[in-house]
């Protein structure tokens, strides 16, 4: 999983990301059970971790 998130930061969207519903700029990613939601403000080329957590969790 660290190697999914270190890889971010090179591609902020990656194959098989998705934009979350209701914002512009939070984007979330699959590992495996887990799903990784973070920020991408592309004026300071910055991606923000927001959440990682098992998928029945992390969007609560």
């Amino acid at each position: 999983m660290v190697e999914r998130i270190a890889a971010l930061g090179k591609d902020p969207r990656p194959h098989g990301s998705e934009k979350l519903a209701g914002y512009n700029d939070r984007y979330r990613v699959r590992q495996g059970n887990f799903r990784i939601v973070y920020l991408v403000d592309d004026g300071r080329s910055e991606v923000t971790i927001f959440k990682v957590g098992h998928r029945k969790d992390v969007y609560r």
